[in-house]
């Protein structure tokens, strides 16, 4: 017999763990589900760029569940703002990155058949 339920509902990708008071904005805890160091790492080395950040780290707390714990303490502007540019700097460096390899690899492939025409042609 086939369930009629609906699937089961997904966790959401970010979380943002309670603050204790409005006071707090300025440092924050997030929980990253479905990350791991290499978002995590990242995420951090960006964020330690602003100088609006004193502190940030992160933690996965254990190897078996797949998210990160990621903690950014600012120097008076909201950590929510700063982990929300931290993902803009973040994306605009991976672009810059896929097109400068993008472009090195078309750069490598017309010089690899050039020099394959002159190999025949000797």
């Amino acid at each position: 017999m086939a369930s009629t339920g609906s699937p089961a509902a997904k966790p959401p990708v970010l979380e943002v763990v309670e603050m204790k008071s409005e006071n707090e904005e300025s440092f924050q805890t997030f929980i990253l589900h479905d990350e791991d160091h290499t978002l995590g790492n990242a995420l951090k080395f960006i964020l330690n760029k602003n100088p609006d950040v004193a502190f940030v780290g992160y933690s996965i707390t254990h190897p078996s569940e797949n998210k990160i714990n990621l903690r950014i303490q600012t120097t008076g502007k909201p950590a929510v703002e700063v982990l929300k540019q931290g993902f803009k700097d973040l994306k605009q460096m991976c672009s810059h990155m896929l097109t400068t390899f993008e472009s090195s690899a078309k750069y490598y492939k017309e010089n690899q058949q050039d020099q394959s025409a002159m190999d025949q042609s000797s």
